[in-house]
């Protein structure tokens, strides 16, 4: 099965958008990025206690709002009253920018009709399986299918995703990246894969680098694609990408496109 999502590759991912200048996690922050050229917008999703999909990293509100408690304890509605840029500052505290401007809680509906063209790698924090039909009926209602891939720390919920929507893409979960790893670093991994690997990972789990020459190359002969988080320094990046990763994570999507650019992949 061919996916959009990964035609052209994704090089350049902005975590929870252009975060480093914009509140993350919001319209704000996807549109800048949107428009700086980034490949992919990751983010990251809950359900509501009514129900809804909502864009939020974190499981309570104090880091990002002026408000408290879990974000799955309140409502849309509640969580719509909420300043989502009350506490970004690029100045150690001393201003608050988008303080009082009215910037807000999105859904995941909003921000796929808000940015119809852009690709989006959705993350489902909320571990209630409820998550995933709602999350499945936004992605159809907004013909989505092609341009988002789907990770969760939550296996039960990717399985499920998996079975009740089989053409949408998933990333693998950090369950089924420990078994592959032991297998390639004993030089034990089946000749193929039995369907699209995709690998979001961490350049080190565990104490354990998980990212090396010899991980992606024997990836890449297997037809995987490897995603690596969180990247914010150059040497990192033109490192990573000198071995073969696929694609970067990373909270500074304006230096990951220089080093690109400088480096000649973009």
């Amino acid at each position: 099965m061919e996916y959009r999502f990964l035609n052209p590759l994704p090089r350049i991912v902005a975590h929870r958008g252009d975060s480093a200048y914009f509140p993350e996690n919001t319209l704000e922050a996807f549109r800048s990025a949107y428009e700086l050229g980034v490949d992919v917008i990751e983010t990251d999703v809950h359900l509501t206690k009514d129900g809804e999909i909502v864009i939020w990293h974190d499981p309570t509100l104090e880091r990002n709002t002026n408000g408290s408690g879990t974000l799955e304890s309140h409502t849309l509605e509640e969580l719509k009253m909420l300043d989502a840029g009350y506490t970004f500052t690029k100045d150690g505290g001393k201003t608050f920018p988008f303080r009082g401007k009215g910037v807000q809680l999105t859904t995941l509906d909003e921000a796929l009709s808000t940015l119809p063209k852009a690709r989006f790698n959705v993350d489902l924090k909320s571990q209630e399986a409820e998550i995933v039909n709602k999350y499945i009926e936004v992605i159809r209602k907004n013909h989505a299918e092609d341009r988002v891939c789907t990770a969760s720390f939550h296996l039960d919920n990717l399985r499920k995703l998996r079975a009740a929507a089989p053409d949408l893409l998933t990333s693998i979960s950090t369950m089924e990246v420990i078994p592959l790893l032991i297998k390639q670093k004993l030089h034990m991994l089946p000749r193929e894969f039995k369907r699209k690997i995709i690998f979001q990972i961490p350049v080190k789990q565990y104490g354990i680098k998980v990212v090396t020459p010899s991980f992606v190359r024997e990836m890449h002969k297997r037809d995987a694609v490897v995603m690596v988080w969180t990247i914010n320094e150059e040497k990192d990046m033109e490192y990573l990408f000198s071995i073969g990763v696929d694609t970067i994570m990373t909270d500074n999507p304006r230096l990951l496109l220089e080093t690109a650019k400088k480096i000649g992949i973009r």
